[in-house]
């Protein structure tokens, strides 16, 4: 089988001829594999099954701020501890200013440009569109964090316009992406921590609930799949994720849920990408350990499909090369 039709058959919960699996990286983790391999190309055999297609305007570099880059919404990343991400270090939305923001163009010509170019070289892989920071991580990084969970209890009419006018927004980008030839589209959009949902399930279902179902039925209805990125225990809206037409949901965190037991409980609607510890077997275990838990999810987890086999998270830059070059041979020798 391709890597795309190895996908194909997980998303249908058919048993491909083996799990289907995705490796990420962060910056410090990937120079450190490349100096494991002795190979700066490490990546390119890999053997991953996916296709990532970035929607997003490329950022820029603050002249004067070292370590700090802006986004396409005027919003700032100190980078200087977390490479990857960073922190944000402004405020663009306030309930005063709302009406004056104006929305990066959903439509900009640029905005397709690195799209295009990784569609061209997706190869046999499972191509994915994806929207970064969908709703309410883009909703905290424009208002705040603290500033949009009180305002979704005490100042819900300023809550509700910001969510929908970012909805606004994700719908023409999900409109743009869908005229290529994607076969799904991946929201990401982190609702939990360690032990739950940040807002409470009341507050997910007002404010998140009915905007990403808009989202998640616009790809469906076009008659490809959806895929979300959410971290934390949120295995409580497993559910209704389902029923908003949820068909992957990733990082699958073995810390903050069962896995084995989401399998047994939902693996006949849901497909679940990600599982292998981030937190645990990848940093601390040892090579013996990571090989086991790894064996053990492609057993168990990945039996009759709705598998794709990845880390928790993109690999973490504590995680022992050792380790990470354990789970990668485990799943190339499927």
């Amino acid at each position: 089988m391709t890597p795309r039709e190895r996908v194909l058959a997980t998303l249908e919960h058919r048993q491909p001829d083996c799990t289907p699996y995705h490796l990420t990286f962060t910056a410090p983790a990937r120079e450190k594999m490349k100096l494991h391999y002795g190979d700066p190309d490490f990546k390119a055999s890999l053997g991953n099954c996916l296709a990532i297609l970035r929607t997003r305007l490329p950022e820029r570099k603050l002249a004067g701020r070292p370590g700090v880059w802006e986004d396409e919404f005027g919003v700032r990343w100190d980078r200087r501890v977390d490479t990857d991400i960073g922190t944000v270090c402004n405020r663009r939305v306030t309930p005063e200013t709302l009406g004056r923001y104006r929305f990066p163009d959903p439509r900009a010509p640029a905005r397709f440009e690195r799209f295009l170019a990784a569609l061209r070289e997706k190869g046999d892989r499972f191509a994915v569109a994806t929207i970064a920071f969908t709703l309410f991580e883009r909703a905290w990084t424009l208002a705040g964090i603290e500033e949009l969970l009180m305002a979704m209890v005490l100042d819900k009419p300023f809550a509700h316009r910001l969510f929908d006018r970012i909805l606004e927004y994700d719908l023409e980008v999900v409109r743009q992406a869908l005229r290529f030839d994607v076969d799904g589209v991946r929201f990401g959009d982190d609702w939990g921590g360690q032990r739950g949902l940040l807002m409470g399930p009341a507050l997910w279902r007002e404010f998140i609930k009915p905007r990403v179902a808009a989202l998640y039925g616009l790809v469906k209805a076009k008659g490809r799949r959806v895929f979300i990125h959410c971290c934390g225990k949120v295995d409580e809206l497993f559910p209704e994720l389902i029923e908003s037409g949820v068909d992957v949901f990733n990082p699958f965190q073995p810390e903050v849920m069962d896995v084995e037991q989401m399998k047994r409980r939902y693996g006949d609607s849901l497909t679940f990408f990600g599982g292998i510890s981030t937190q645990k077997a990848l940093p601390y275990g040892t090579v013996a350990e990571v090989k086991e838990e790894v064996r053990r999810l492609l057993d168990r987890v990945g039996r009759r499909g709705g598998y794709i086999a990845a880390p928790a998270h993109d690999v973490p830059k504590d995680a022992r090369p050792e380790n990470v070059a354990a789970m990668i041979e485990v799943l190339k020798d499927q």
